[in-house]
């Protein structure tokens, strides 16, 4: 279950504890369902296709330097995980265009006091980079704070497309005040990707040349800018029931419903997310599952679907066993750690496949570092299989079954999914390994 569950832990684990989630049945290293375990929504039996990239903003963490930023101030731990604000497709979308989406914990008093967020009043605050305050709306109040966010994108994007129009009007007679126009509308081209397609274009046309690599991550001609405003409202609604359709094996159905999902918004990276993810792991069409993956890669995507497509092409890389195949594979797990270097969770995630592309040191030291972190123990177990330390392995898989897990029916299904995980195919056939995951047998997935 190597990468459903530590891309789950990468987005959402550092609300101190996780959300709640279900587990599934996930064999060869499990996956699907988005690369995210779905939570369930307020009645209990509808998935949720949505998770918001919160960060948590600790004291002494320095605030994001994004244009815009959402500071969000919860009561408890128990409020944040429970609030709607975590699994917004508006403010998931937000993600996509470089909004910093940040928790506040109540030890962080110094940003606390500076935004004026007393206890006892929840409140979600929107500012720019420099700190300024944009607005504030209770945390309690989702569209709220969902039409402020769009609000504070509307007015940055009209200031953007005042100086693109600037620019044009200097063009002839003043390049160097058109370029600096350009310029400006570019280093913030991931508020508004199309504005930025066109500020470099028309900086091309100045002899100025934008990096490729970043041009390329605004996605192609023609692809609207993220959905914050709700337009494709009913993009939602569909892939919930495609997630309906996956999580009860009807995988045609889901595969028909996310495609649609991802046609009627082409630039929702959570629609290509849940597309590839079923390709790579519950259909086994890895050629379709890598355009899938390349495609949102090559467009504004939020860091969680950035980070399953980049475990996933790693991950389906990692399978086909070739020694410098396994050296790309690890360059995609360098590229997702990258997305936040200072998160243990993705040190963890990354180390995985670094083990099993044969970078054993520099595994081991982030399997040493992370010892003591519980609700990684299954992972820290694939870490030291694929190292070749047989004990720890059986040591971590032990403290996941029996320590980390509560429940007979979870453990058989995390045991029948050890049994079928590539990661821990040295001990497939160790009397000591079958005899701790017995209750998988007879468990049907």
């Amino acid at each position: 279950m190597t990468i459903r569950r530590l891309v789950f832990m990468l987005a959402v684990a550092l609300l101190l504890t996780s959300l709640p989630a279900s587990a599934t049945c996930g064999g060869g290293g499990g996956g699907g369902n988005g690369g995210v375990m779905p939570g369930l929504g307020g009645g209990g039996d509808v998935p949720l296709a949505y998770r918001v990239s919160w960060k948590v903003l600790s004291q002494g963490v320095a605030r994001p330097q994004t244009p815009l930023a959402v500071y969000w101030f919860p009561d408890s731990p128990d409020e944040a995980r429970k609030s709607p604000l975590q699994t917004s497709r508006s403010l998931t979308l937000a993600g996509q265009r470089c909004v910093s989406m940040t928790i506040v914990p109540s030890d962080n008093q110094p940003l606390r006091e500076s935004f004026k967020a007393s206890a006892g009043s929840p409140v979600v605050v929107v500012a720019t980079g420099d700190g300024a305050e944009f607005g504030r709306a209770p945390a309690s109040d989702v569209k709220a704070v969902e039409k402020l966010l769009s609000k504070a994108l509307d007015d940055r994007e009209e200031a953007l497309a005042s100086l693109l129009d600037s620019g044009d009007k200097k063009a002839a007679s003043d390049r160097d005040g058109a370029i600096a126009d350009y310029q400006k509308v570019w280093q913030q081209r991931c508020v508004s990707p199309s504005l930025g397609r066109k500020a470099a274009k028309r900086l091309d046309k100045l002899g100025v040349k934008t990096q490729e690599s970043e041009l390329r991550l605004l996605g192609p001609d023609g692809l609207a800018d993220p959905d914050v405003r709700g337009r494709h409202a009913d993009v939602e609604a569909i892939l919930q029931q495609g997630l309906a359709a996956e999580l009860a094996a009807r995988y045609p159905d889901a595969e028909r419903l996310y495609a649609k999902a991802a046609a009627l918004d082409p630039a929702d990276a959570t629609a290509l997310r849940y597309l590839g993810e079923l390709y790579r792991h519950q259909t086994g069409d890895w050629t379709k599952a890598r355009a899938t993956f390349t495609r949102l890669l090559d467009m504004p995507a939020d860091p969680i679907a950035r980070a399953v497509a980049l475990h996933g092409l790693g991950k389906m890389t990692i399978h086909s066993g070739r020694e410098k195949q396994a050296e790309k594979a690890a360059g995609f797990m360098r590229q997702a750690l990258a997305l936040d270097p200072n998160d243990r969770y993705n040190q963890i995630f990354a180390a995985v496949y670094l083990a099993a592309a044969g970078h054993k040191d520099e595994a081991a030291r982030i399997a040493t570092a992370n010892h003591n972190v519980l609700e990684a123990s299954y992972n820290l177990a694939a870490i030291w299989a694929q190292v070749g330390d047989r004990e720890k392995a059986m040591e971590l898989l032990r403290r996941h079954f029996y320590t980390y897990e509560r429940f007979d029916a979870v453990r058989s299904m995390e045991m029948q999914e050890a049994r079928d995980d590539y990661m821990f195919a040295s001990l497939h056939a160790d009397p000591q390994f079958v005899e701790l995951t017995k209750m998988a047998d007879g468990h049907s997935m």
